[in-house]
């Protein structure tokens, strides 16, 4: 089971591995700082289907296949898979994950949602519901944008504090029995809401929420800071990083020497024109499975706290005016068995 720590924050008292994992990124991804690191590159953004949605439908499935393919099992030993992504009743998931017929479970929590989909599989192996889970989530730039913002040939200027919706996909796949890396915990995060009504300042919306999160559980399970390599948390961006540490200066915490963001990393700010960095679903799980979680399969790092930040408005909220709530989810991994 998972032992409750405090209201929202949890440890597993049953060993909750990670067996494998798999990032598919775009050509713009792919071209960036990591883009050695991901486990494929998709040049085409129709990933050969005729629309875009189906593009990301066909990433997420492609991640997830990788992803058992490098564990040596098959869909049917996977016991529930949870995925959701930014589409509309997230049918990037849905059409994407039809066909391997697994009990699915689907979630929204924007770009949060790989943490979220990661605490639900642990939760469900901790507590005896499966022995073998899949968490998996994706985003796209030409499905987001014109979702989100405006219609593609609008060719609308972008403002400096705007992010750059990520082509990707990321997926994990869980384990009871064997891994090289473990879930050592876990927190629920809490909707925060600044008043934020600016939709091209995601990091700046979501940066208060990662604040709480991460005071939470360092109150909650005493530690600090420098008990952890790295606290990686989603897309920030860049200004929404600089935000964070502020606001965590304030309350005596200094994570600056440990910090680093996935929107942050997946882009070159100078070369790739992308303002302020990376966003959607599939930033932080690409940049997660890609480039954290291997590091932490071989022993590059020991510990890592990964917070993915979500912004949980719709077009609709916003078109009537509406203020933009966020959350931040966590979870704590630890690299080698114990």
């Amino acid at each position: 089971m998972a032992v409750s720590v405090s209201p929202g924050v949890f440890r597993p008292d049953r060993p909750i591995y990670i067996r494998s994992f798999a990032s598919v990124v775009g050509k713009k991804e792919g071209e960036g700082p990591l883009g050695k690191f991901f486990d494929e590159i998709i040049p085409d953004s129709h990933f050969g289907k005729d629309t875009w949605e189906q593009a990301e439908s066909r990433f997420q499935l492609e991640a997830v296949s990788l992803a058992l393919q490098k564990a040596g099992i098959t869909k049917d030993d996977i016991n529930v898979i949870c995925s959701g992504d930014l589409i509309n009743q997230c049918i990037g998931s849905t059409y994407g994950l039809r066909e391997l017929g697994i009990p699915y479970l689907s979630i929204y929590g924007a770009c949060s949602t790989m943490a979220e989909g990661l605490i639900i599989t642990s939760l469900a192996i901790a507590s005896g519901t499966a022995e073998t889970a899949a968490a998996v989530t994706s985003s796209h730039f030409s499905t987001a944008e014109r979702q989100f913002r405006f219609p593609l040939s609008y060719g609308g200027q972008r403002t400096p504090t705007s992010q750059w919706t990520c082509t990707a996909s990321g997926a994990v796949i869980l384990s009871a029995a064997t891994g090289n890396t473990r879930i050592a915990g876990g927190c629920i995060g809490k909707i925060v809401d600044m008043g934020i009504t600016d939709i091209n300042n995601m990091g700046g919306a979501m940066a208060p929420a990662a604040a709480e999160t991460i005071l939470r559980y360092l109150s909650a399970t005493g530690t600090s800071p420098v008990d952890y390599d790295h606290i990686v948390t989603g897309d920030l961006g860049i200004v929404g990083s600089k935000l964070l540490i502020e606001l965590l200066s304030k309350e005596g915490i200094d994570i600056s020497a440990q910090h680093l963001d996935c929107g942050a990393m997946i882009y070159d700010p100078e070369t790739q024109d992308t303002h302020c960095g990376g966003s959607g679903c599939g930033c932080s799980a690409s940049v997660l499975c890609g480039h954290f979680l291997p590091s932490l399969e071989h022993g590059g790092l020991k510990n890592i706290l990964f917070i993915a930040t979500g912004a949980l408005m719709s077009p609709l909220s916003l078109q009537q005016g509406e203020s933009i709530p966020a959350i931040a989810h966590m979870i704590h991994i630890e690299g080698g068995r114990v």
